[in-house]
């Protein structure tokens, strides 16, 4: 009996080993990686041989360590030996060795050019999810969450750190264009075209920098875990919940800074945006004017004002004369649109009293500081005011509610899914590079399990 037990033994395949609706069978017939080979055939040589490893190999290597969240590279290989779905999916037959780990590892450091295949991988998943009918572009839920990266805290230094303003410093420009021109049609005068730039922000403060993972951020956030982090800001579709942008900055970066190119970028390149919800770190005033621009309905956590005056008569003690655009002081007087105000990261206009009325003014002691050179009270407005009430005047309404709990929902247990089961919580390379290929991979491999989940 011993003979035909073996024949028998021989006759089975690796086929034959995959139940018929494993997920990896539905993936297969879903994603088709042949261009894999366009983004890397530069990589390798024509006359001296092959890759050790078939580029298309590797990247299901790392999807399958991304899908059933395996942390590591060592570990994959592990599961690859012993699991055959994992060597159905790769191709590899039962007496095939599986690709070693370090064969992988070397690969993508020696070859940094293979980071354009998992951006490549991410928007290749999204187009197929689109052409689907999973993704509406009905409204884009958009957040960030902390990745922990391979930094030691006791490699830490302090660094003299220079703080850049938002990416949003052209669109300014064209805005404060823009505000001259009507100061001039109001007052008939204007001050000339900017020829030299605003400064930066360049206020110097002393940041933590990490000597193990120097391109990381040292993250300090009420809530939040202290160290050094990277932070993947991502939008999804809360359609299907499917991630149509990640951007990777590290960890002391604002929510804020990469939110409007993310934006741009899926209602241009992946679905035209009806609508757009994010929380409170969202909500800066240049946001509102963008987003209208491009006719996206803007649904955000209004930020908690902030009064910095140091002057005892607050904000709040002058009222606005919608007619004739001028504010009352507590004393009866007026304040008139005097000029346009540019700093770092807003615009804003600025409207004066008028220094003999603040002169002789008996609120003088509460209203003014001693050091005020100008010797009258002044306000500053946002430029983009406007269409920042007509944003918040519609908070109250239903659409407005339900697109901010949608954003709650979609954001917090799309990030929760990727950290239970994709890998989300910590970064084993090093460097910004290495953290957006993981953070791409995370997304993508959520994105397949959606996408093969609804398209049945």
């Amino acid at each position: 009996g011993g003979k035909e037990m073996q024949l028998k033994y021989h006759m089975v395949t690796i086929e034959d080993l995959v139940p018929e609706n494993h997920f990896l069978r539905k993936l297969e017939a879903a994603l088709d990686l042949s261009f894999v080979y366009e983004e890397t055939a530069h990589l390798y040589s024509r006359r001296y041989g092959r890759a050790p490893i078939d580029p298309v190999v590797m990247v299901k290597y790392l999807l399958l360590g991304f899908l059933y969240g395996i942390p590591s590279e060592r570990q994959i290989e592990v599961r690859c030996a012993d699991s055959n779905a994992f060597r159905w999916y790769l191709g590899i037959d039962l007496d095939e060795r599986v690709p070693d780990h370090s064969t992988i590892s070397q690969l993508r450091r020696r070859k940094p050019a293979f980071r354009k295949v998992f951006r490549r991988l991410f928007e290749e998943v999204v187009r197929q999810c689109v052409e689907k009918g999973l993704v509406s572009g009905r409204l884009a839920v958009t957040d960030s969450t902390h990745v922990k990266a391979n930094a030691s805290r006791a490699s830490e230094q302090e660094v003299d750190a220079l703080e850049e303003a938002g990416n949003y410093w052209e669109r300014l420009d064209a805005y404060e264009e823009e505000g001259l021109e009507e100061l001039k049609r109001q007052t008939g005068k204007r001050r000339a075209k900017r020829t030299k730039q605003v400064k930066k922000d360049k206020r110097r403060s002393r940041k933590k920098v990490s000597s193990t993972d120097p391109e990381s951020g040292y993250m300090k956030r009420p809530g939040k875990p202290s160290g050094f982090y990277y932070l993947s800001h991502q939008t999804t579709d809360p359609d299907h919940g499917i991630i149509t942008a990640v951007t990777v900055t590290p960890g002391d970066v604002h929510d804020s800074r990469p939110y409007l190119e993310q934006l741009e970028y899926v209602h241009k390149h992946v679905v035209p945006l009806q609508a757009a919800a994010a929380d409170s770190a969202y909500d800066f005033p240049l946001a509102h004017r963008a987003l209208e621009e491009l006719g996206i309905d803007f649904f955000v956590v209004p930020q908690p004002a902030h009064d910095r005056t140091k002057a005892e008569l607050k904000r709040d003690a002058f009222t606005y004369d919608e007619q004739r655009d001028v504010y009352l002081c507590p004393n009866g007087k007026e304040l008139r649109r005097k000029r346009l105000y540019r700093s770092g990261s807003g615009l804003f206009w600025e409207y004066w009293a008028e220094k003999k009325d603040c002169g002789s003014c008996p609120l003088r002691q509460k209203c003014l500081n001693e050091t005020d050179k100008a010797g009258a009270r002044k306000l500053q407005d946002s430029y983009f005011k406007t269409v920042v009430q007509e944003h918040f005047s519609r908070r109250w309404e239903p659409d407005y509610r339900e697109a901010l709990k949608q954003r709650q929902i979609w954001c917090e247990g799309t990030f929760a899914a990727q950290k239970w089961g994709h890998n989300l919580t910590r970064l084993l390379r090093r460097g910004l590079e290495a953290a957006e290929d993981h953070c791409l991979l995370s997304a993508a491999a959520l994105n397949l399990k959606r996408m093969i989940k609804y398209s049945v």
